[in-house]
C-alpha cells in the first residue's frame, strides 16, 4: 500500500525514528496515521525504559513565572550537552516547568514520597468506619486505593499533562526519551507562590 511523504514526516517528526522505520509503521497499519503513531509510540517507549538506568548528568535548569506570583524552577537532566541544547529538550523541561507552576506538585516521583507521610495517610484510611465491617484482604485493597488517590495529584510524574490530559507527565516524559534516544530525569524542582508558606 502506498501511503505519502506527508504522513512519513509527520510520523517522524513525533516520534523521533528515521523515516524508513516511520514508513513501515504506516505500512504495517495499512497507511492508518493515528494506528501506525500508537505502535510507534509502544516501541518507543519500550526503548524508553530500558534507557531509564542510564546516567543523565547533563541538562539545564529552567523557570517561570506567572503572573508574578507563582514562580518555578526545575532542574530535567540528559545524557549529554548535545541533547540539552536542542530546542526540543529545552522546550520539553519548559512544559515541566509550567505544569509545576499550574498543578502544584509536593513530589517528582512516588518514591520521593517519605515513608512516614505514606504510612500517615495508610493508617488514616485504615481508621475509617466503613473498613471495620470489611474482610482484611478487601479492606486492604481499598486503603491502598485510597493512598494511591490521596497522592495522585501530589506526583507530578502521576499528574495528567495540562497540554494533552490523554497522557500523564511520566508518558510525556517518555516520548522524550524516545525522541532524544537519551535518558532525561526530571531532578527536582521548586515552587513559590507568593503568600503561600509551606
Amino acid at each position: 500500500m502506498a501511503v505519502s511523504v506527508d504522513d512519513i514526516k509527520k510520523l517522524k517528526e513525533l516520534t523521533g525514528v528515521g523515516l524508513t522505520d516511520a514508513k513501515l509503521a504506516l505500512v504495517e497499519a495499512d497507511g492508518d496515521f493515528d494506528k501506525a503513531l500508537e505502535a510507534m509510540r509502544k516501541k518507543g517507549l519500550t526503548k524508553a525504559e530500558k534507557k531509564a538506568d542510564r546516567e543523565a548528568l547533563a541538562g539545564i535548569i529552567d523557570s517561570y513565572v506567572h503572573g508574578g506570583r507563582i514562580g518555578v524552577l526545575v532542574e530535567v537532566n540528559c545524557e549529554t550537552d548535545f541533547v540539552a541544547r536542542t530546542d526540543g529538550f529545552k522546550e520539553f523541561a519548559h512544559m515541566v516547568a509550567l505544569q509545576v507552576a499550574s498543578m502544584a506538585p509536593v513530589y517528582v516521583s512516588q518514591d520521593d514520597i517519605p515513608a512516614d507521610e505514606l504510612e500517615r495517610v495508610r493508617n488514616e484510611a485504615l481508621a475509617s468506619d466503613t473498613l471495620k465491617s470489611k474482610p482484611a484482604d478487601i479492606a486492604e485493597k481499598i486503603v491502598d486505593g485510597q493512598v494511591k488517590k490521596h497522592f495522585a495529584d501530589k506526583v507530578l510524574l502521576n499528574q495528567n499533562y495540562i497540554m494533552d490530559d490523554s497522557k500523564t507527565v511520566e508518558q510525556y516524559l517518555k516520548e522524550n526519551v524516545a525522541k532524544t534516544g537519551e535518558n532525561i530525569v526530571i531532578r527536582r524542582f521548586n515552587r513559590i507562590e507568593l503568600g503561600v508558606n509551606d
